[in-house]
Formats: structure tokens, sequence, C-alpha cells
């Protein structure tokens, strides 16, 4: 893959993961938690702990992507991490922090 191209992609996976974590940043209300509602009480913990999933996947994506940026930067983007064959174009189209060939990443 064209060195320009990786940029691009890698350029628009961070600009992703940036908005999807920035839109998990709840305002704070200021407003008391509602004791005498379990079943607010209940929404909110749900949602707290559902972002707080979401926000940690999204930081092994972020570091995911840096590990890419890093390869682009030291000539082996699109090279897999393990054998050194090159990951085709067309996944790394897909999924531009790829680290291995399709065939590495079956179990």
């Amino acid at each position: 893959m064209h060195p320009d191209r990786a940029r691009e992609l890698l350029a628009a996976e961070r600009e992703r993961i940036e908005q999807a974590m920035a839109s998990l940043r709840r305002q704070d209300t200021g407003e008391p938690a509602d004791e005498d509602d379990p079943g607010k009480l209940a929404s909110d913990l749900y949602q707290d702990e559902l972002d707080e999933g979401l926000s940690d996947h999204l930081r092994e994506e972020l570091a995911a992507l840096e590990r890419a940026e890093a390869r682009l930067a030291a000539g082996t983007y699109g090279r897999s991490i393990d054998s050194g064959e090159p990951i085709p174009d067309a996944r790394l189209e897909a999924l531009p922090t790829a680290e291995r060939t399709v065939e590495e990443e079956a179990p």
C-alpha cells in the first residue's frame, strides 16, 4: 500500500475513534441522583458501565492506531508483525490497524 494512502486511512481512523470517544463523554447536569427511583439509579448505573466498556474498547483501538502509525513511520506498515508477510491492501482498507494477515488471525 502506498504510504500516502496509509496515512489517509490512519487519519480517518483516528478521527473516527476520537469522535466516538467525545460522544461518550456525558454532560454532568449536577443534579443529585434520584435515590427514590431505583429504576433511574439502575438505568444510570447500566449506562455508566456501558460507557466505560465502550471507552475501554476505544482506548484499545487508539493504541492499535498508534502502533500502526509507528509502523508506517518505520517503514513496516502493511507487513505482519509476526511473520513479516505482506498484509493485502484490501484488508488494510477495511482495517487500517491490521497487524497480521487474516490467516494469522484465524484461531
